[in-house]
């Protein structure tokens, strides 16, 4: 979440100056047959100049993503999943709300982070930036349901590194012949999540090793590894934090940084308030969401893994897709990359291991072990990422290449069934 529609919110913000001088030259309150205005007046002029300050500052908050049209959906989930009901429509409802949510998420991060100074602000950004998704895994993994847990982590990585990157590539290069972008930066990234899809392939390959006869597999040993393992990755995170925003800032300087501070909309305690308001609404809604889809599952046939690994990542980074993609075709292929890559490496060394630590903590059997499949198409579409990045250059057919790889993982995953041959009957450890 490194970056949002900045150039929308400086012509509203523009509008609002421009309505509130109007206001400053028509006077303050209203003058008395003498030209000078009462005391009630005056008072009445100050709140209604507040009340006017007010509206504009929403307005062009929210004019910040047009995801923010979706936001009267939000009390409509919220009432239809206190009263209960039709499971379709609460799982719809709450689906569609938490995209204008994710987007208040990443707006008010953003415009916090830009009042608390840089370094402060990156580690806003590195905490809040999927905050989305951590509070639906949270709540997923609190009902036992592992396999959301796991799809959605999984799926929030291939979305970023193969959807987002896509269309950033696609959708620029269709305007540009060919873009550039810093590789270093882009580079240590990608290397970065070669590491983490290392991570879940040693814990497979581990228990295959366990299922050789005359031995029984043990889940124990796969746990203890994961809990060791994502001790490990995220040591890596927090010297990947020190290493981008403290010894090695030089490397992940975008070209649009150097045009000036950008302005912000919200005051510092607005933002908070905002970035927590959000927050606690998101929870309700996840909490919604996740109990709704074991009767999601038996009517529409779809299985939890396609619902965790496909719609679950498309809906918490909606907003960020779409900002991501608008830079790109501005010719910030910084910026985008930096977003798309970043969004999938934060998720891969910070958020998994998190939760596998928050399941050690809770009783639950969260781990590293993905299924074979899984894994291999998380490996596979490391590898092809990185192939494509480490030139430096893109265009749309290289944006075609990562869309097509991840529509064709998507409908693997639609005829995946959650029973197949090495999914594990997890129990407490």
């Amino acid at each position: 979440m490194l970056g949002t529609w900045r150039r929308t919110a400086s012509m509203s913000q523009r509008r609002r100056r421009l309505a509130d001088e109007e206001y400053a030259r028509n006077g303050n309150g209203h003058a008395n047959g003498n030209g000078a205005a009462t005391e009630h007046t005056g008072l009445l002029g100050k709140s209604r100049n507040k009340a006017r300050s007010a509206y504009h500052t929403a307005y062009a908050f929210l004019g910040l993503n047009y995801c923010n049209v979706l936001l009267p959906i939000v009390p409509a989930a919220l009432i239809v999943g206190m009263m209960g009901g039709n499971s379709t429509v609460i799982f719809v409802l709450n689906f569609l709300a938490i995209v204008p949510l994710a987007s208040l998420l990443s707006d008010a991060t953003e415009e916090l982070a830009e009042h608390v100074g840089h370094t402060l602000g990156g580690l806003l950004n590195a905490t809040f930036g999927n905050a989305t998704e951590l509070i639906i895994s949270i709540f997923a993994l609190k009902k036992g349901e592992i396999r959301i847990v796991q799809a959605s982590m999984l799926g929030s990585i291939l979305s970023n590194m193969l959807l987002v990157l896509g269309m950033c590539f696609f959708f620029g290069g269709l305007r540009y012949h060919e873009q550039t972008f810093n590789n270093t930066a882009a580079s240590t990234m990608a290397s970065l999540m070669a590491v983490a899809s290392a991570s879940l392939v040693i814990p497979a390959a581990l228990y295959q090793t366990l299922l050789t006869p005359p031995k029984e597999p043990s889940f124990d040993s796969v746990l203890k590894l994961s809990h060791y393992t994502a001790i490990v990755l995220l040591i890596l995170y927090i010297m990947y934090i020190y290493f981008q925003f403290y010894s090695h800032h030089d490397l992940f300087q975008c070209e649009d940084d150097s045009e000036g501070e950008h302005p912000t909309v919200l005051s510092r305690n607005q933002a908070a308030v905002v970035l927590l308001l959000a927050t606690v609404i998101v929870s309700f809604c996840a909490d919604n969401l996740v109990g709704a889809i074991d009767d999601i599952v038996v009517a529409s046939g779809l299985s939890k893994t396609f619902i965790g690994l496909i719609l679950i990542p498309i809906v918490g980074n909606a907003a960020e897709h779409v900002s991501s993609v608008v830079v790109a075709m501005e010719n910030k292929m910084n910026l985008a990359v930096n977003i798309a890559l970043g969004s999938g490496l934060q998720i891969a060394l910070l958020v998994t291991p998190f939760l596998v630590i928050l399941g050690w903590i809770m009783g639950q059997p969260m781990s590293l072990y993905f299924q074979t499949f899984e894994t291999v198409v998380f490996f596979v579409s490391v590898l092809v990422a990185n192939y494509l990045i480490q030139d430096g250059k893109s265009n749309y057919l290289e944006g075609a290449m990562l869309m097509g790889i991840y529509v064709i993982i998507a409908i693997s995953f639609l005829v995946y069934p959650d029973n197949a041959v090495g999914n594990l009957n997890l129990g407490s450890p």
